[in-house]
């Protein structure tokens, strides 16, 4: 009973200030558009957001490592695993600069995905070649304007913690710029909100660690294709040691 009105309550406070919230994102893209040409302002802005539901949330506590591993000077193709609805709001507790790359759908939520597009975060519709073109275009033209660009290689969210073949795109893009890598590591999530799940039952530990970013010279003799399967097995090994530690 106390799980169930916690729940109640929490969706409750998400929605009502999910509506205040975004007036705030537009007065704040009001006030600084015009000379903040990257948004990082509302981007910043949109991190607290999305960082509130996470700090009132009795049963959630994320852990962070490695966020000085992020140069705020810095280009990247960010890279994470995908294991819940929580990733996006966890990623967004690094309090560093990026522009997501999310389903098309999400864009459509009221307050959530209106600000997702006040922020020109970058939308890609699934199984659609046009859609995917586009994507990447609009990631070429963020990253040359300075922007991190935070993907999700695996396309959808895994299963059972095991990472799925990354996709190719993200490789692409760091190919064509010739720009670093910084995997991301997330733990916990898909405990802490199940797929297709509102169960907020027990409390959830959750993990976040930015690995070293890896320079282009790394990865530089590498076709795309090799450098997605590189990836993801570097990514896998390092998760297995993450997975490792948390359970101790």
């Amino acid at each position: 009973m106390r799980n169930q009105v916690i729940s109640i309550v929490f969706l409750i406070f998400f929605f009502v200030s999910s509506a205040l919230l975004f007036v705030l994102a537009c007065c704040i893209w009001l006030l600084t558009a015009w000379w903040d040409k990257r948004l990082v302002y509302l981007h910043l802005f949109t991190c607290f957001w999305a960082s509130l539901y996470i700090w009132v949330m009795p049963h959630w506590q994320v852990t962070f490592q490695g966020r000085e591993q992020i140069d705020p000077q810095e280009t990247y193709i960010m890279i994470s695993n995908h294991l819940s609805l929580l990733d996006i709001l966890v990623a967004f507790g690094l309090f560093r600069h990026f522009k997501f790359v999310s389903k098309q759908e999400v864009f459509k939520v009221p307050f959530i995905g209106w600000n997702m597009w006040l922020n020109r975060y970058i939308g890609i519709q699934r199984g659609n070649k046009d859609s995917a073109q586009k994507m990447m275009a609009d990631c070429e033209k963020t990253l040359r304007q300075g922007s991190s660009i935070y993907l999700f290689p695996e396309g959808s969210r895994s299963h059972d913690g095991i990472l799925k073949p990354f996709k190719v795109g993200a490789f692409v893009l760091a190919h064509r710029l010739r720009l670093p890598i910084l995997p991301i590591l997330l733990e916990g999530t898909q405990h802490a909100l199940p797929k297709n799940s509102l169960n907020f039952q027990g409390r959830h530990p959750m993990q976040v660690e930015v690995l070293a970013p890896v320079p282009y010279a790394e990865f530089a003799d590498l076709d795309p294709e090799a450098t997605a399967v590189y990836f993801q097995q570097m990514m896998q090994s390092e998760l297995k040691r993450l997975q490792m530690i948390t359970k101790t």
